[in-house]
């Protein structure tokens, strides 16, 4: 009984199929005898090849074959002469093969088009699910690694101020570059679970003001590099429609690495500002005068653990403009940047405006 009802199941949507297929034939059948009987001749033609694209498209093959053979029938039936009979007449024969061809053709191009689409939808939604996929597991090992390397580091703390004063230094030396780099490694993972939280955490979308936003950003900002000389420039900002705590971390880490990237000016320059978009889209750029890149490696830029200079020279890990670019894209923006080696960068991104 169960293997019958999955027969019925299995059974019942083809038959739906060819009986769309019979009901776009009859309807272009329909049409076409309509506007012959108000003397539009000729519109047979195009009525039926309508009628074969779209059941390609929407059926497939088997469908539009079936919608072929029908059409072809009433095409003969009742626009070949002689009327009223399947048999075609010797000077006809031309004009109806053609039809055929032709209709046969673009049944074949359409039924490939559609294949292909349904080809790119599954790949996308495959590539959708091991995007989740990997987002879980960088979420699970990142946060199972976070316990071990706080005792790691917490231990070795203990170690370094007990035993400290017996070591040589050496050895000082090794239990500090033990402790840094378990410090770096949290960072890092921490980091890490930041980047795959954003793809799991839902958006709250709302109208944002990006000029409260950003002064509260630049606030931050200024107090942590108070012994620095750096002169703000900040525009006027349009609202745009987000989510408020992601637009932040943006932001954040825009104006870091600006910060972070002009320390070895005397003076830094930091602007904040927007250029012209389109009427929906705002775009808001972060500028530097700082050490800049090389534009033949801003590709590498947005990716994970990606680095154009090394550790010792700029701390971070890598994950930030990632972060920056998941947001964005998630936001249905686009980020791009533009540098120069030690002349400074210019990183622009751009949002909805409603």
């Amino acid at each position: 009984m169960a293997q019958s009802n999955i027969q019925i199941g299995e059974i019942q949507p083809t038959v739906k199929r060819y009986c769309l297929a019979l009901l776009s034939v009859v309807i272009a059948l329909a049409f076409a005898l309509f506007l012959a009987s108000h003397n539009f001749q000729g519109l047979e033609f195009s009525l039926f090849l309508f009628a074969i694209v779209l059941t390609a498209w929407y059926e497939g093959t088997g469908p539009a074959i079936f919608a072929l053979t029908l059409s072809s029938l009433a095409f003969d039936y009742c626009f070949t002469a002689p009327f009223r009979s399947l048999r075609v007449e010797r000077s006809e024969v031309p004009y109806y093969v053609t039809y055929i061809l032709f209709a046969a053709l673009v049944a074949w191009f359409a039924a490939i088009r559609r294949h292909a689409e349904s080809e790119l939808l599954r790949a996308r939604d495959e590539l959708q699910a091991a995007n989740k996929e990997l987002e879980a597991f960088a979420y699970s090992v990142s946060h199972d690694l976070r316990a071990p390397l706080r005792h790691m580091a917490g231990f070795g703390e203990l170690l370094q101020k007990n035993v400290n004063s017996t070591l040589d230094d050496k050895s000082q030396r090794h239990m500090t570059m033990i402790l840094e780099s378990a410090k770096r490694m949290g960072g890092l993972i921490d980091d890490l679970l930041a980047f795959s939280k954003i793809g799991r955490v839902e958006a709250q979308m709302s109208l944002v003001n990006l000029d409260q936003l950003v002064n509260e950003v630049v606030t931050e900002a200024r107090q942590e590099a108070a012994n620095r000389e750096i002169v703000w420039r900040i525009d006027s900002l349009p609202s745009c429609y987000g989510d408020r705590s992601m637009l932040r971390i943006v932001f954040v880490n825009l104006v870091s690495n600006a910060i972070k990237f002009t320390r070895q000016r005397a003076r830094a320059e930091i602007e904040i500002g927007c250029v012209k978009g389109s009427e929906h889209e705002a775009v808001v750029f972060v500028r530097d005068n700082g050490t800049g890149f090389d534009m033949k490696y801003v590709n590498k830029l947005f990716g994970v653990f990606q680095r154009l200079h090394y550790a010792d020279e700029f701390e971070g890990t890598g994950i930030g403009l990632a972060t920056v670019q998941r947001i964005i894209h998630r936001h249905g923006g686009t980020v791009r940047a533009e540098g120069s080696v030690n002349q400074g960068a210019t990183f622009y991104l751009s949002v909805r405006k409603s």
